[in-house]
C-alpha cells in the first residue's frame, strides 16, 4: 500500500486539502504515476439501459441492493451505496430537448383524468388506438393530417414541428474520484489511498467500520453496509486499469455515454461536445465537475448535463469537507495557547 497522506506540488498551492492540484498521484507518493484517468459520462446519449449497473455488479461481485422501485419513475436502484457503485437517474420533464417552446406545456392538463380515459376511444393512446383523425386535433384546418412520421393505426409520438412533447434526462452517477478527496483526508487506517492512476480506493480488509468517510464526502457517495459496517465504493475497476483494461461500466455501456480514458483528453472531449451540443439548440448543456478550480479540485469522473446539477441530485456547488482543517486546527493551537497564557497570568497575580 501506498502512503495516502496527499503534500502541495509545486505550484499547487499552500493548502494540501484544497485548491488546484495538477498532479495528485505524484502529490500522494507516485513519483513516476502514468497520466490521470478518469470518467466522462455524457448523460445526452445516456439511454438508461442500466448495463453499466449490471457490469459494475457481476465484474467487483456486488451484492443485490432490493430492487426497489421508487415509485417516481423506472428507477430501481434509487441512489448511490455499499451495494450500488453505478446508478443511473431517470429525471422525466415536460420539454422537448432544446429546452421549452411556447404552447407544448401542460401545467393545465389533468393527468389522473387522462390516465382514466386511456383506451376509451379510438384517438387515445391504449389498444386499438390510432392517429387522431384529419381535424379532430386542436387547431386542425379542413384537410389537414396526422402528424408527419405517424404510421397509419398507431398513436404519433411526435408533436407538431417535429417536437416531442416531454424528455428523459438518464444519468449513470457514479463515485466523482476527487481531486481533493475527504474520505481519504479522514481515514484513520488508511483503507482509503491514491492509486497511480490517480483514483480513490477502499481496502475494505483494512476498513475498520469508523464511518467517518461517510459524512466526510460531498456527495454523499461512500456508505456502509449494514451487516459489517466497512464502507464500499466504485474503485474504477483498478484491478482492470493495472492490466491494462478499461472500467467494466465503460466497456459495457453501448452509446459511449460513459467514456473512459486520460482526463486531460477527457475535458477536451467533453468541451468539444458542449460546443456541439449548444450549435445545436441545446443550449442548457454544461459540464459538471471538470473545473480544476472547483471546490473539491475538479473530479475524476465528470459529466455532460442537461439540466441544473440539483435536477440530477448533485450538489450545485460541492466543496471538499476537510479544506478549512487547517485554518480550524491553528485556530485551536491559538484558543489553547491564549488559555495557558491566562492561566499562567492568573496564577502569577495571586497574593503569596
Amino acid at each position: 500500500m501506498t502512503d495516502d497522506t496527499e503534500t502541495p506540488v509545486p505550484g499547487a498551492g499552500g493548502n494540501p486539502l484544497s485548491g488546484p492540484q495538477p498532479d495528485p498521484a505524484r502529490a500522494a507518493g507516485h513519483p513516476d504515476a502514468p497520466p490521470r484517468v478518469g470518467f466522462f459520462t455524457d448523460t445526452s446519449v445516456c439511454i438508461g439501459c442500466k448495463a453499466c449497473e449490471v457490469a459494475c455488479k457481476e465484474w467487483n461481485a456486488i451484492p443485490e441492493d432490493g430492487l426497489e422501485l421508487t415509485g417516481m419513475s423506472y428507477d430501481n436502484t434509487q441512489g448511490l451505496g455499499a451495494d450500488t457503485w453505478r446508478h443511473v437517474a431517470f429525471i422525466e420533464q415536460r420539454k422537448p430537448l432544446g429546452g421549452q417552446e411556447p404552447g407544448v406545456g401542460h401545467e393545465a392538463v389533468d393527468v389522473f383524468a387522462a390516465a382514466g380515459a386511456l383506451g376509451t376511444s379510438p384517438s387515445s393512446p391504449g389498444p386499438g388506438s390510432t392517429a387522431p383523425a384529419p381535424g379532430d386535433r386542436p387547431g386542425d384546418a379542413p384537410g389537414d393530417g396526422p402528424p408527419a412520421g405517424a404510421p397509419a393505426g398507431e398513436i404519433s409520438p411526435v408533436a407538431p414541428e417535429g417536437r416531442t412533447e416531454l424528455r428523459w434526462l438518464m444519468s449513470s452517477d457514479v463515485c466523482k474520484h476527487c481531486t481533493h478527496a475527504a474520505c481519504l483526508d479522514v481515514c484513520p487506517t488508511g483503507s482509503l489511498f491514491r492509486t497511480e492512476f490517480g483514483t480513490v480506493v477502499v481496502q475494505e480488509d483494512i476498513c475498520n467500520g469508523c464511518g467517518y468517510c461517510v459524512p466526510a464526502c460531498p456527495y454523499g457517495v461512500i456508505d456502509q453496509r449494514p451487516d459489517d459496517g466497512r464502507v464500499w465504493k466504485c474503485t474504477l475497476c483498478y484491478d482492470r486499469l493495472g492490466v491494462g483494461m478499461e472500467p467494466a461500466c465503460a466497456k459495457a455501456c453501448p452509446t459511449d455515454s460513459i467514456q473512459f480514458g486520460p482526463l486531460d483528453e477527457l475535458r477536451e472531449r467533453a468541451a468539444n461536445r458542449v460546443a456541439q451540443l449548444h450549435s445545436a439548440g441545446v443550449t442548457d448543456a454544461r459540464l459538471y465537475g471538470a473545473d480544476p478550480g472547483d471546490g473539491v479540485g475538479g473530479d475524476g469522473a465528470f459529466f455532460l448535463l442537461l439540466d441544473e446539477p440539483e435536477v440530477y441530485g448533485l450538489p450545485p456547488d460541492p466543496v471538499v469537507t476537510t479544506r478549512d482543517l487547517p485554518a480550524m486546527w491553528r485556530h485551536a493551537a491559538t484558543a489553547a495557547v491564549s488559555l495557558v497564557a491566562l492561566t499562567a497570568a492568573a496564577f502569577a497575580r495571586r497574593p503569596r
